[in-house]
């Protein structure tokens, strides 16, 4: 054998070898199961599925080496993984007017910890493939053009905390897994086309904060029946929603920011508003409430921002009056004798939103409810059972509200 043929042997050895290290697979074509050639795959995948890059988010993504990529960020893997060296654990796009999809390959990023890609033109839906990424706690998809059904795939995210699908065009109804993730501390679902009614299980959430906000719900707002969550901030406003405030939203105990504007709700306020000690934000503006705006409600102690602005309430108390004095309380366009920037007679002469008799609260309670002790019980059956003095109703049932 010459030398010359040595040579070139020798060099095509070498070759193969710094191909193969480079790229982690075999040069006779059998594919590695590296994580640095998936994470490659994976990330070739996502640049390949955008059809527009005005900002040139994506030009550094060349090359074998996706940790030196632009938004992409490596760590060590962690502890429970069989990879060895650093690792995809993170992707930040956001505000890269990128246009195109998410293609299913981005589940071959499996050590990925977050995806942030809000504030581009991504179209289509979410893959299902979505559901593999053991370690991911973030997804947000927001600002985007998704649309289609409510991507149930990201709910098989085994470890996913924060879930941000809003200003979308996701449409159809809301899965009551959605409130059931045990995982889950926010959950970011306004400004989309969601229709039909609120689960049920929407109270029993982990959830901190849950905004419905924008959408095109209907039904009533849910009772929470024996809730104990950690909810503190709900955001229903402009739905389409109607019915009463369920008496059994008194007893959410962390709540901090519940606003119900824009809807058709109807009715008295319950008096169990009054329990809700820690709320600040109470907004349940441009609806279609009656009756005398009740003290108890005036009197919440951490109260910064009460709203109850365009609705057909008939009289406010000395309670509230000392709150409007503070620039606290905003209650124009009611119907309120003798005070300004109140709709004209006609208007409140006409019985609009008279929900009183529907709710079956047509008497406000004006005592204190001792909020401490009450105990909330589900019957089956239709009709009223009182107990103590202060009657409670839910749809579909009797519950009973037992005041000592």
């Amino acid at each position: 054998m010459t030398t010359d043929l040595l040579l070139l042997l020798l060099l095509l050895s070498s070759s193969r070898l710094a191909l193969a290290a480079a790229f982690g697979v075999w040069i006779n074509g059998a594919a590695s199961s590296s994580p640095q050639s998936q994470e490659y795959e994976a990330l070739q995948a996502l640049k390949a599925a955008v059809v527009e890059d005005p900002r040139g988010a994506l030009t550094s993504w060349q090359g074998p080496n996706v940790c030196a990529y632009r938004g992409v960020y490596c760590s060590a893997p962690p502890d429970d993984a069989a990879a060895s060296g650093a690792v995809v654990a993170g992707i930040d796009l956001n505000r890269a007017n990128l246009r195109g999809t998410l293609p299913a390959a981005v589940s071959l990023l499996a050590h990925l910890t977050f995806l942030h890609l809000n504030s581009n033109r991504l179209a289509g839906q979410p893959p299902d493939s979505l559901r593999d990424l053991q370690y991911l706690t973030e997804l947000d998809l927001s600002n985007n053009l998704f649309s289609g059904p409510f991507p149930a795939a990201a709910l098989l995210i085994p470890s996913l905390v924060y879930l941000d699908l809003r200003f979308n065009a996701f449409s159809g109804g809301i899965p009551a897994e959605a409130f059931a993730k045990s995982s889950l501390d926010a959950l970011f679902l306004n400004n989309n086309q969601f229709d039909g009614e609120i689960p049920e299980t929407l109270w029993s959430s982990p959830a901190t904060v849950i905004t419905l906000a924008n959408n095109r719900l209907t039904g009533p707002v849910p009772s929470a029946y024996g809730y104990g969550g950690r909810v503190r901030e709900v955001l229903f406003l402009n739905n389409k929603l109607t019915g009463c405030i369920p008496e059994e939203l008194g007893f959410l105990p962390t709540i901090e920011v519940l606003d119900l504007s824009y809807n058709s709700l109807s009715g008295h306020l319950p008096p169990t508003l009054s329990c809700l000690a820690g709320i600040e934000v109470l907004n349940i503006a441009h609806n279609q409430f009656t009756g005398e705006l009740p003290d108890l409600v005036c009197d919440l102690k951490r109260i910064t921002n009460l709203s109850v602005s365009f609705n057909f309430f008939s009289g406010i108390s000395q309670h509230c009056d000392r709150l409007a004095g503070r620039s606290v309380f905003d209650f124009v366009g009611n119907c309120v004798p003798g005070r300004g920037l109140q709709r004209p007679p006609p208007e409140c002469d006409g019985g609009q939103g008279d929900g009183g008799l529907s709710c079956l609260r047509s008497i406000p309670v004006t005592r204190p409810v001792p909020c401490a002790q009450a105990s909330v019980s589900v019957g089956v059956g239709v009709g009223v059972i009182v107990g103590g003095a202060m009657p409670s109703f839910g749809a579909g049932g009797v519950v009973t509200v037992t005041v000592p």
